[in-house]
């Protein structure tokens, strides 16, 4: 298991209560708002299970804590490193004759769609995600915080170079899809019957030449009244839970 510093602090109620619930290892010291409340009865019942010490601040150094793009709900986590799975150690854990999936990020900048797709991803059993040290929007307190904790629940495989990436998947057994508008054929005639790795690109650029030249299929998501694209966030939730309905993964 590999491991990258990326950000020292993760706010929000829900946010913290994954993460001690899924990697209170992480975890080093919880602040919590001085002023008297039961919704952090959960989180200090976490820490006291876990051996984590509580601090109870006042509201305005929460604030500082959090940052000023930070909603911090009153509730701040110290943690360690995130950690980051090898890929040749993610692939063996995989049972590829289940046909897994996994997505792969092609320099999506935004933090608040990495953390988004991380979530649509969980929620839709994807089994992990892929993307590069480079270009990339890490993993920080924000993704954590939009990704509703999400982020402790699938493993994070970060690589330096993706196009290699790609092809160790291919000789695992993955076929590649990638999304992308200009494509004649539309996700919805996809066969997604094989293992698969599901290629997102950057939000201006979208998916690099080169990587785009690796997909064994291209698709696009057909749509009406001259829409020309989606926010790659909201491509990825459609892509994934199709990719669910279709392995009947999710309840009708």
């Amino acid at each position: 298991m590999k491991t990258t510093n990326e950000n020292n602090y993760i706010y929000g109620k829900h946010p913290v209560e994954e993460i001690l619930a899924n990697d209170p290892a992480r975890v080093q010291k919880i602040f919590i708002k001085r002023e008297p409340s039961k919704s952090f009865n959960l989180i200090k019942d976490l820490a006291s299970k876990n051996k984590i010490p509580v601090s109870f601040i006042e509201t305005k150094r929460i604030k500082v804590i959090a940052g000023e793009m930070g909603v911090s709900q009153g509730v701040v986590a110290l943690v360690s490193e995130t950690h980051f799975v090898d890929l040749k150690e993610f692939l063996d854990t995989l049972a590829m004759n289940s046909n897994p999936a996994v997505i792969l990020l092609d320099e999506i900048e935004d933090p608040h769609n990495v953390g988004a797709i991380i979530r649509s991803a969980v929620a839709a059993g994807i089994n992990g995600i892929i993307f590069g040290k480079h270009r990339q929007a890490p993993i920080t307190a924000t993704v954590y915080k939009v990704s509703a904790g999400t982020t402790a629940k699938i493993p994070l495989v970060r690589v330096t170079n993706l196009n290699n990436a790609i092809e160790k998947l291919k000789k695992s057994g993955f076929w590649t899809v990638a999304l992308n508008q200009e494509s004649k054929n539309n996700i919805w005639q996809a066969n997604f019957d094989m293992p698969i790795c599901f290629i997102f690109g950057n939000e201006g650029k979208g998916i690099r030449q080169k990587t785009l030249g690796k997909a064994d299929f291209i698709y696009n998501i057909p749509m009406q009244n001259n829409v020309e694209s989606l926010n790659v966030s909201a491509t990825a939730a459609i892509v994934t839970f199709e990719w669910a309905r279709r392995k009947k993964i999710l309840n009708p």
